[in-house]
């Protein structure tokens, strides 16, 4: 009887190692293998937050293989290596291997694992998710802010454009949760500088670098790291 192939995708958390789920690190402590996403720079230099998670659960490295993505916004490197590495996925399920795709943070929220995803729905392969914790989710709990009570609204925007798109966000919303702001901090400065708001940003959470602040000088101050993020609240 041939044996039948299963695809896994599996949130990591934001960075705190203990922040997956115990169904996702049992599954990938069982699968066959195992893919993860990483950044390719312009020398070459390939870096994988993914990685330096999956590093903690001592699994075999020898089912590891990761797919490494240049960090711009045309996405025709992306999109290449993201069918590179379908394909590589297809042959293993086809070949009856179980597989974990992994992604940092939720693999539903800005994820590279969605772009996989639709293609392994176009050809019904067998699949299923396991969720995770965001990176805001995460941001709430070490600034002790939630982030929503009872009928307020929340909103979450990627590398915010304008002044006049974030200020129209905070005239309608109570929460707005601001991610990819590392190229975006001009316009912040120039709507938190009018008005009075409460905010909290967070850098790296869960790792040994964490940084956290709701003092704006404080960011300011700092080269700001892609991963981080800030939630603005009235």
């Amino acid at each position: 009887m041939e044996k039948t192939g299963k695809i896994y995708g599996i949130s990591l958390g934001p960075g705190d190692p203990d922040l997956i789920t115990l169904k996702g690190l049992k599954i990938l402590e069982k699968v066959d293998k195992i893919y993860f996403p990483g950044s390719l720079y312009s020398d070459g230099t390939q870096l994988s937050y993914a990685m330096s998670i999956l590093a903690h659960y001592n699994l075999d490295e020898t089912k590891m293989q990761g797919f490494y993505l240049e960090m711009d916004l045309e996405r025709v490197q992306a999109k290449k290596v993201y069918e590179t590495t379908y394909q590589l996925i297809k042959k293993d399920y086809e070949n009856g291997l179980s597989i974990a795709v992994v992604s940092e943070g939720d693999l539903n929220t800005y994820s590279s694992f969605s772009y996989i995803l639709e293609k392994i729905l176009a050809d019904k392969l067998a699949v299923s998710l396991v969720p995770g914790i965001t990176s805001y989710a995460m941001g709430a709990a070490e600034n002790l802010a939630p982030l929503c009570l009872q009928n307020d609204r929340l909103l979450i925007i990627p590398r915010v454009q304008t002044a006049a798109q974030l200020q129209e966000a905070l005239d309608h919303f109570d929460t707005v949760v601001l991610m990819k702001i590392k190229t975006v901090i001009p316009v912040l400065a120039a709507v938190l500088s009018k008005k009075s708001y409460r905010i909290h940003y967070s850098e790296k959470l869960g790792t040994t670098a964490q940084f956290t602040t709701s003092n704006w000088e404080d960011i300011t101050t700092r080269e700001i790291p892609y991963f981080s993020l800030m939630t603005i609240q009235k």
